[in-house]
């Protein structure tokens, strides 16, 4: 059974958080993130510490993910989040000019995919590239859709993957 509801979230200094109503507003040096509370959770934040509490056993599934949501929400305005990317083709490239990111994967024309607003698309070569953000849910989300553009094959490894990522190989077809 997980506990990590029960986690108590600590402020770092600089980062102020306020519940109006139903909404949670944490505010530091990167920005400024909402989030509506979940159904029976409360919050207290009593000095530099934030507690949250269920009403009832039903909101018990959900008391760890309203823990995880603000714990991520303090992160991303301290430090903030990012994701590698990375091409792998003969003539794949990234090529980043404002706020759109232009892919050449192999198709008979290039992808344009438009930098939602709060990201930031740097490009650390032609076959790299990192997506910075604070919102921690964006960041991935627009980095996996990124990736949908060519996913990465097992037998030569072409395709567009995190820096992470390993992607496990298969033999090809034997000759007869």
């Amino acid at each position: 059974m997980s506990r990590i509801g029960n986690r108590i979230i600590t402020i770092p200094e600089g980062v102020t958080v306020e519940q109006n109503e139903n909404v949670v507003t944490v505010k530091g040096p990167k920005g400024t993130l909402e989030q509506q509370m979940l159904k029976d959770i409360t919050m207290k934040v009593e000095g530099n510490a934030i507690t949250l509490e269920r009403a009832n056993e039903n909101a018990k599934a959900m008391h760890g993910t309203m823990n995880a949501l603000i714990n991520n929400m303090i992160k991303g305005v301290t430090k903030g989040y990012e994701k590698g990317l990375e091409i792998v083709g003969v003539g794949y490239r990234f090529n980043v000019q404002g706020s759109k990111l232009t892919i050449n994967a192999g198709y008979s024309h290039p992808v344009v995919i438009e930098v939602p607003k709060g990201l930031t698309v740097e490009s650390v070569s032609n076959t790299e590239i990192t997506v910075k953000g604070i919102d921690k849910v964006l960041v991935g989300e627009f980095a996996a859709n990124i990736r949908k553009v060519r996913q990465p094959e097992p037998y030569k490894g072409k395709g567009i993957r995190y820096k992470d990522e390993h992607i496990r190989r298969k033999e090809g077809k034997k000759a007869a």
